[in-house]
């Protein structure tokens, strides 16, 4: 479903990416944690793509053919969803479809590390993370504190770097400006607001968006839009929402509502 690569990041790459996913409307197969499955099924459909949410290892495996793309997000994991990871991204690939890995509390506990060092193996398009837990994946770090960042991304960007290198893809830290860094090139997304750290399953969303994105484009350019239209979304409805409770809601109207030219006009790469 992805088209050729598109032109280095700027005002008009990013924008085609999302306006494609709105074209395209993506069905993204989403293995994401519990608490956060509403506002990520919900944000995806605000976007313009569909959400997909089987985890079973006796299902998920055989209908991840259905989908465009697939995002495995490790945060609250089942004993069966845990088993079904590995067979289902197994199948995905053998597909030919893009996967994003979200190793959420890496580090945390003894077996969502192991799992996230054999999903590597797999070769994710996209590895997308807080600064604490890509330092952990790529064993420079112990993690955060459950899914809170104790890092900043300056502090895992040769963590990050590495990481790419290692597993081909891309990687995506998620902080108050993102990196994105293919081991080669890097930038950051500057923008967003504190108030996405104040709802739970934000940075869920954005793996899932990720996917989306790099559904219908390259994984560069998918990981920069991704990062892109959540930031601008989140400072457009910080604008409008006094809290968190009204935020949750104004961010999935901005992210239906946001433009190309509005973002064209207010993205900011460094």
């Amino acid at each position: 479903m992805r088209e050729p690569d598109l032109p280095e990041p700027g005002l008009v790459a990013i924008p085609a990416v999302i306006a494609a996913v709105r074209e395209r409307a993506p069905l993204v197969h989403c293995i994401t944690a519990t608490v956060s499955m509403a506002l990520v099924a919900d944000g995806l459909l605000a976007a313009g793509a569909r959400p997909m949410m089987t985890e079973t290892a006796a299902e998920a495996p055989a209908m991840t053919g259905l989908a465009d793309a697939l995002l495995v997000n490790l945060g609250t994991l089942s004993t069966d969803g845990a088993q079904g990871i590995s067979p289902t991204v197994a199948r995905s690939t053998a597909a030919g479809h893009p996967w994003v890995l979200d190793p959420a509390a890496v580090g945390a506990g003894p077996v969502r590390g192991a799992l996230a060092q054999e999903l590597l193996g797999h070769r994710p398009d996209v590895i997308r993370g807080n600064a604490s837990e890509i330092l952990a994946l790529a064993g420079r770090g112990r993690g955060g504190r459950g899914a809170d960042s104790v890092d900043t991304p300056a502090q895992a960007r040769e963590a990050a770097r590495d990481l790419a290198s290692r597993s081909g893809g891309v990687v995506a830290v998620s902080g108050p400006a993102d990196l994105v860094t293919d081991g080669a090139r890097e930038v950051h997304v500057n923008g967003g607001t504190p108030l996405l750290t104040r709802v739970t399953g934000t940075g869920c969303l954005l793996g899932a968006l990720t996917a989306a994105c790099v559904a219908v484009a390259d994984p560069w350019h998918g990981a920069i839009a991704a990062a892109a239209w959540l930031a601008l979304a989140g400072e457009q409805a910080a604008a409008a929402a006094p809290g968190p409770g009204s935020f949750r809601v104004a961010l999935l109207d901005e992210l239906d509502a946001l433009t190309a030219a509005e973002i064209a006009a207010r993205l900011e790469l460094t």
